[in-house]
């Protein structure tokens, strides 16, 4: 079982308002918040999102290149796909392979895709 998994993120508070109404859509509740970071708890995982240090802020997160490709949380069902790809647009977040929503990770694989506003990939798959 996964016990947390840590981000560094380029600017906290725009990453708080963006994953706060993500994570909470899908049963994460706040967990810890500092100064410089902040989490969120489902079961026993937690999420940390901290403030990436200035002198490191110059190296732009890319999910092609080596480290993490994507963070994938599992929908209740596709009912709760479809309303976040809703809100998604509603609030502005391109989603991503929108031409082939909801199937793009496959015939089989019923998925949104879209990204964080550090670029990093969110999938949420049933």
């Amino acid at each position: 079982m996964l016990h947390h998994v840590e981000i560094n993120v380029s600017d906290l508070e725009r990453s708080r308002e963006f994953w706060e109404w993500f994570l909470a859509k899908l049963g994460y509740a706040p967990y810890q918040d500092w100064d410089k970071g902040f989490s969120f708890k489902h079961g026993k995982t937690y999420l940390v999102f901290v403030q990436t240090e200035e002198r490191f802020l110059e190296l732009p997160y890319h999910r092609k290149a080596t480290g993490l490709n994507h963070l994938a949380f599992r929908a209740e069902s596709r009912d709760q796909i479809d309303e976040m790809a809703r809100m998604l647009k509603q609030k502005g977040i391109p989603l991503l392979y929108e031409d082939r929503y909801p199937y793009a990770g496959g015939p089989e694989h019923y998925a949104v895709f879209f990204e964080d506003p550090d670029r990093i990939k969110v999938e949420l798959a049933c």
